[in-house]
């Protein structure tokens, strides 16, 4: 006997629980459903989401629409403060967890509910991940601006999380990782970008906005065409975003060369070249996990193999005068910024790199002139080191001033010419680029 009481006050217990559990849910889904929340609604659905998150036995359901409802949780408590949000308010709402435990949930929705086919929250989710990322983006972004760059990674990747299908946050926060120099969390974020074989290859649509008179971008072609025939936008311009894998992978490669894994960095680039045959761009990784490793005859090799693929491709050219710079090669770097310069005669950075190459060694150069005294001797060395030191001003001067005309609005290229005309004593040329705005 007693033990059927038993069971029948345990068959009265789960009753009553289940109750309590159907409950919290309708309490749940009817304060959501609420266009405005005040103060004591939020109490009462944290409440709810609390007694919910701390009982078990939960149906597969009530379980997923629980979670539904606590990752709604930061949105709903901006919402009902009504002020828009600012970082302050952000950081407190939205921190890592608080995103990945969001997109936890709101996902674990959306794929419930695909399941099931009955749409419940499908469409109000996918209109908060729409409305909130931007937001989410900008945040990321202001963290990144106070040089917080470890915390601006962990934001775009829970970004991420949040919307898989955009995996140029994820991009983001393996290079604010590597800014932040946390390279065990780079590597993370890397090997993620591996796994998904993201490239990052695309097209970016550009027209100038009639009113503003500035170049803007647009998500596609089709969305700028509406704009122009509109007659809000015009001078549409394309500009092809090259492969990201290249640098993804060298990137790979150089923490594990850091690290003193050389052989399991060369496993990286080989997997990566075999999954994607042709891509030159991993070519140039492979040579650049070649010279992290000093081996600069198999550097070689691979520099001559990517030219003999295309050699005239302008920004292969160009990659190479930035390999070469790297590995101390200033001569043969040169050599790939003159060519790229043939093939493209307005290829901009070409013409700057050029330029700062001609005055490679200058630092030391004005290092020396500032630690002379005035003896006879000390004098003569300084008018050597200074005739030098404008011959080299004098080699460069062409190619930032042709930088300059390429890119007129480039504030750096003008800074440098301005320097450039002073140390020659060019005071014209000073003066009239001076006074422009």
């Amino acid at each position: 006997m007693k033990i059927k009481y038993a069971l029948l006050a345990t068959s009265m217990f789960f009753s009553v629980a289940s109750f309590a559990q159907k409950d919290e849910l309708k309490t749940l889904k009817k304060l959501y459903a609420k266009d405005q929340l005040s103060t004591s609604d939020i109490s009462e659905y944290k409440s709810a989401v609390n007694k919910l998150s701390g009982m078990s036995g939960l149906a597969e359901g009530d379980q997923i629409y629980t979670n539904f409802y606590k990752s709604m949780t930061p949105i709903l408590e901006l919402m009902t403060a009504g002020a828009a949000p600012n970082a302050q308010t952000l950081a407190k709402a939205f921190t890592p967890s608080k995103i990945n435990e969001m997109a936890a949930g709101l996902n674990a929705t959306l794929d419930f509910e695909k399941k099931s086919g009955k749409k419940v929250y499908t469409d109000d989710i996918i209109e908060t991940i729409t409305e909130y990322k931007p937001v989410l983006i900008n945040y990321a972004i202001t963290l990144n601006q106070a040089s917080k760059f470890k915390e601006a990674g962990q934001i775009f990747e829970a970004i991420y999380n949040l919307d898989k299908k955009d995996e140029g946050n994820l991009y983001n926060a393996s290079i604010l990782a590597l800014q932040a120099q946390d390279f065990d969390l780079a590597l993370k974020y890397l090997y993620e970008l591996k796994n998904i074989n993201y490239s990052g290859e695309g097209t970016l649509y550009y027209a100038v906005n009639k009113a503003s008179g500035n170049e803007e971008t647009f998500n596609s072609d089709a969305d700028r065409k509406a704009s122009i025939k509109l007659g809000v936008h015009e001078k549409p311009r394309d500009e092809k975003v090259p492969s990201k894998r290249g640098e993804i992978y060298k990137n790979i490669a150089s923490i594990l060369v850091h690290q003193g894994k050389v052989e399991e960095a060369k496993k990286a680039i080989n997997e990566a070249k075999a999954a994607n045959p042709g891509d030159t761009s991993l070519m140039l990784a492979e040579a650049n996990l070649y010279l992290d490793a000093k081996d600069y005859t198999n550097y070689k090799r691979v520099i001559t193999e990517v030219l003999q693929k295309d050699p005239n491709d302008v920004d292969l050219l160009f990659n190479l005068g930035v390999i070469s710079t790297n590995s101390g090669d200033i001569e043969e770097a040169k050599k790939y910024y003159k060519r790229a310069i043939e093939v493209n005669p307005n290829y901009f950075n070409a013409y700057n790199n050029l330029g700062a190459l001609m005055l490679h060694g200058e630092d030391k150069m004005v290092k020396e002139m500032n630690s002379l005294g005035t003896t006879p001797k000390d004098n003569k060395r300084y008018d050597e080191l200074k005739v030098k030191r404008n011959k080299m001003y004098a080699e460069a001067l062409p190619y930032f001033e042709k930088a300059l005309q390429i890119e007129p609005k480039e504030p750096n290229i003008k800074a440098v010419l301005l320097n450039a005309y002073q140390v020659l004593e060019m005071d014209a040329k000073y003066k009239a680029l001076k006074a422009q705005k």
